[in-house]
């Protein structure tokens, strides 16, 4: 089953005369116009964040290819090159319908990431022959076949599970279904947080071409169940006219911004009010999202509790990379609709 999530690897070095250099990939005949533009894109990130390099995995799309990558950043000493830094990336591609299982257990390929890269710092260092690297490379392919294939097998029995409820169970989603919209502006990590959460999800509809993904959560709250449908609205502009319709018999929303983009949290006001012309009462959360990026917030927690009590609302601090808050914090709404119904 790896074999058919994992599409292809690509290793790149970011060459000072010829900038970004694919220099091996698996399989060998990938077409080179995914290599290069994966190459690309995955080296431009960096110049224009401020040449800051990720420690973390980056998940990136290449909707050109209609695929997604988990990118490793790799970075090591070199006097030869100028500002004595070499740069380079290994790029792991799937397919976009594929990016729940990768979403939900980023932490357990980190490791494998983190491995490979220390290996090729050192075969670099060693100026060791391209064969020797493509060896680390298929290794580090190989490990993670393994371990997508037990998080396969694993996710397969859970939907299975998740996909024949008892009867029980199905004769109180009658009256305990609610409807969660999920906004906020590009990028802040809607789908990312959704993601999060539906981990044990059994459906995930996309409409892309309407602005809207759609995908639910099975909660148990002790011995009752609730399902929640998660709206997850697009932030782009252009999807403005048809958002109201999406809006229409909202059981809660979460407003969800980036910690790290100030004009992500003056947002959050006008992402209420526009939901607020269609549903008058709205209960929900507003999520500070990227809580893990310390160094780069630029909202401080005592500015966003102000928002939330002027919108009534309660705040959390969030991370979809590593789930803080969030499993906890729908529940908490599971809970509030729930006991109002």
């Amino acid at each position: 089953m790896s074999e058919e999530i994992i599409k292809a690897i690509v290793y790149t070095s970011l060459d000072e005369s010829i900038g970004p250099n694919p220099l091996l990939w698996i399989p060998l005949d990938l077409p080179e116009k995914i290599r290069m533009g994966v190459s690309i894109k995955s080296i431009t990130m960096l110049t224009t964040d401020q040449g800051i390099v990720p420690n973390s995995l980056v998940i990136m799309p290449f909707p050109a290819f209609k695929l997604k990558g988990i990118i490793k950043y790799i970075e090591r000493e070199d006097n030869s090159r100028r500002g004595g830094i070499a740069l380079s990336s290994i790029a792991l591609l799937f397919n976009e319908a594929d990016d729940l299982i990768f979403y939900k257990y980023m932490d357990y390929l980190e490791p494998v990431f983190s491995e490979s890269s220390k290996k090729l710092i050192d075969l670099e260092n060693g100026e060791a022959k391209s064969d020797e690297i493509f060896v680390e490379i298929d290794n580090f392919r190989l490990k993670l076949a393994e371990i997508l294939d037990d998080l396969y097998q694993k996710e397969k029995s859970t939907s299975e599970l998740e996909a024949f409820p008892e009867e029980k169970i199905k004769e109180e989603l009658q009256e305990s279904n609610f409807k969660i919209v999920v906004c906020g502006d590009p990028g802040v990590g809607k789908t990312s947080t959704i993601l999060r959460l539906t981990d044990n999800a059994f459906m995930r509809t996309y409409v892309p071409t309407l602005g809207v993904s759609i995908s639910e959560r099975l909660m148990a709250l002790g011995d009752k169940h609730v399902n929640l449908i998660l709206w997850d609205i697009a932030g782009q502009s252009k999807f403005e006219l048809m958002r109201r319709h999406f809006y229409k018999g909202t059981d809660a929303v979460i407003l969800i911004f980036d910690l790290t983009n100030r004009t992500s949290f003056e947002s959050v006001s006008n992402w209420f009010n526009d939901i607020k012309k269609y549903e008058k009462d709205l209960t929900g959360l507003i999520f500070g999202n990227k809580e893990d990026l310390l160094d780069k917030r630029k909202i401080p927690a005592q500015e966003a509790l102000k928002i939330a009590e002027t919108l009534n609302l309660e705040y959390v601090e969030t991370s979809a990379l590593t789930g803080k808050n969030i499993e906890q914090s729908f529940y908490k709404v599971a809970e509030t609709l729930f006991k109002s119904k």
